[in-house]
C-alpha cells in the first residue's frame, strides 16, 4: 500500500491493479450520468489537486523508497485538465521516477473537444501511453436518455484522437443499457462505432445498480425494462456478430458478466460467437 492521502472512494480500471493510483483529480467533472454512482458522495465534488501536494506525494513514495513502474492518474476524468497541468504532472512523474513504464487514466470523450492531436501526442511522448474511454454505448438517443453528454459523433471524433496520437484506447460498452427496448439499436451503434474506431481494447460490463435505479429509470419514462440473462446472451450476440475489428483485445470477465469471453478480435470471432450461442442453449 503506497503511503498517499485519498479522498475515498478511489476506482480504478481492474488491468490497473499493479499502479500506483495518483489521485490529481477529485470526482467526475461531469457526474450526470444516470447509470454511474461512483462520485456522488458529498466528499466528491470534483475539484483539481494542486501541483503542490501531488509533487509532494511522488517525493514522498522517493523518499520512503518505492519503485513505481506504472501510474494510473485518478479520479474520473483527469483529462478534463489543462494541457499545462497535464504536462506539468507528467514532469514531475518523470522527474521522480525516470524508468516509469507507462501513465495512463480515464478519459470522458468531452475531455479531449480543445485538446489538439498534437498535443495528446506530446502527452503520449511524455509517457501517457492509455486512456479508458467509457462510450457506455454507440447510440445517441440512448446516450441522452441516460445523460451521458455525448453522441456516436463525440465518441468516436475523440478515439480517432486518442489513436492518431499513438495512445492506446481501452473502451468500455455496458451490456444491458437500454434494457428491452433498446437492446437491439444499442449493440448495433456500439458495434458501429468500435469498427470506426478500431480501439486496442475493448470490454463489457453488465449495467448494474447497487443503489438502486429509480433515477436511472426515470430518464425513460417507465419505458426501461431489465434484460434477463438470456436477453444479455442475446444483446452480446448481436454486439460481437457485428463487430469488424481488425486486431482488438476484447474482454467480458469483469464480475458483473454472466459469461466470461476472452480472445483477440476479429481472430476469435466465431469461437466467442459459439461460446455465447453454448450458453444460451444451456442457461435454464
Amino acid at each position: 500500500m503506497y503511503p498517499l492521502s485519498y479522498i475515498e472512494p478511489v476506482f480504478r480500471p481492474p488491468s490497473e491493479w499493479k499502479s500506483l493510483i495518483l489521485q490529481v483529480t477529485n470526482g467526475c467533472s461531469w457526474n450526470k450520468c444516470t447509470f454511474c454512482d461512483m462520485y456522488k458522495d458529498e466528499q466528491k465534488s470534483f475539484k483539481p489537486k494542486s501541483i503542490v501536494e501531488i509533487e509532494s506525494e511522488l517525493k514522498s513514495l522517493v523518499d520512503n523508497g518505492y519503485l513505481v513502474k506504472r501510474v494510473f492518474l485518478a479520479d474520473g476524468d483527469a483529462m478534463s485538465l489543462s494541457m499545462r497541468r497535464l504536462k506539468e504532472i507528467l514532469q514531475i512523474i518523470n522527474q521522480y521516477f525516470p524508468k516509469i513504464q507507462r501513465v495512463s487514466s480515464y478519459c470522458l470523450p468531452r475531455n479531449l473537444l480543445n485538446k489538439s492531436v498534437a498535443e495528446l501526442e506530446e502527452l503520449q511522448e511524455m509517457g501517457l501511453q492509455i486512456m479508458y474511454v467509457g462510450c457506455e454505448t454507440g447510440d445517441t438517443e440512448l446516450l441522452n436518455l441516460v445523460n451521458k453528454g455525448e453522441s456516436f459523433e463525440s465518441s468516436l471524433n475523440a478515439l480517432r484522437k486518442i489513436k492518431d496520437a499513438g495512445i492506446k484506447s481501452s473502451v468500455m460498452i455496458l451490456n444491458g443499457l437500454g434494457g428491452s427496448k433498446y437492446s437491439k439499436q444499442h449493440a448495433l451503434a456500439s458495434a458501429e462505432l468500435m469498427n470506426q474506431a478500431q480501439p486496442e481494447y475493448l470490454s463489457t460490463l453488465v449495467l448494474e445498480f447497487p443503489f438502486g435505479s429509480e433515477r436511472f429509470e426515470k430518464g425513460f419514462n417507465g419505458e426501461w425494462k431489465v434484460l434477463s440473462k438470456l436477453e444479455l446472451f442475446q444483446e452480446m450476440l448481436l454486439l460481437i456478430t457485428n463487430l469488424n475489428l481488425n486486431k482488438t483485445i476484447f474482454r467480458s470477465d469483469h464480475a458483473s458478466n454472466y459469461l466470461i469471453l476472452k480472445g483477440i478480435l476479429g481472430r476469435d470471432k466465431t469461437r466467442l460467437i459459439n461460446e455465447i450461442n453454448t450458453k444460451m442453449i444451456l442457461e435454464p
